[in-house]
Formats: structure tokens, C-alpha cells, sequence
């Protein structure tokens, strides 16, 4: 299964294809297949936290939710700020170094922008 392209005008997920058209089911924009092209090389890595906000290589975020690191006892604790992050393709899209703990990576819906 092919991806569809995200809405241009709000970047939503949801779309459509109709034809050679696509079709936004939250704002209702429609573009074209070419239109598409034209901007998708354009475009990078595409990561936003818990509340929407688009996430930027070299941002600071902090953390949501309690998370337990895999392999061991320790817990990355709500409110933990994380500084200088990267951004990667992948599940954990969120690669970083945390203050006592070390490399990490992530999943951007367990943190918000700083």
C-alpha cells in the first residue's frame, strides 16, 4: 500500500485519492497529483510531540509520561527536560542524551516542545 501525501494546507494524515485528485477529510482541500510532486522533495522529516507542535533537530522537549528504560531499573521521569534532540526515521523518531541515563531514543508522543 502506497502512502498518501499529507494535506498541504492543514498536514493532516488523512486523505484521499479520487481520480488524479487528493482529499483532505479534515479541511477538505484538494490538490492534485503533480501539485504533490512538486513540493514532497521539498519536505524533510516531518515530527510533532503530544500536542501538535512540530519538532525541529536541536529543539528542547520534556518528558510526559514515566518511562522505564528497556534492560534496566531505571525510569526517565515526567517534566525531564531533554536538550539538543534529533530527529530520525523510525519508531522512536526522537534520538537524544539524557542527564543520567545517556543515548535514548524516543517516541514524540511522550514529549512536548519546551
Amino acid at each position: 500500500m502506497s502512502k498518501l501525501p499529507n494535506c498541504p494546507q492543514c498536514n493532516s494524515e488523512y486523505a484521499y485519492e479520487d481520480r488524479n485528485m487528493y482529499i483532505c477529510t479534515e479541511c477538505g482541500h484538494e490538490w492534485s497529483a503533480s501539485e504533490v510532486s512538486d513540493t514532497s522533495a521539498d519536505e524533510g522529516l516531518i515530527v510533532k510531540d503530544s500536542s501538535g507542535n512540530l519538532l525541529q533537530d536541536g529543539d528542547s522537549i520534556s518528558v510526559i509520561k514515566d518511562l522505564k528504560v528497556k534492560g534496566s531499573s531505571l525510569v526517565v521521569k515526567v517534566g525531564t527536560k531533554v536538550k539538543n534532540i534529533r530527529l530520525i526515521e523510525g519508531d522512536h523518531n526522537i534520538d537524544c542524551k539524557i542527564d543520567g541515563i545517556g543515548p535514548m531514543k524516543l517516541k514524540s508522543e511522550f514529549v512536548k516542545k519546551a
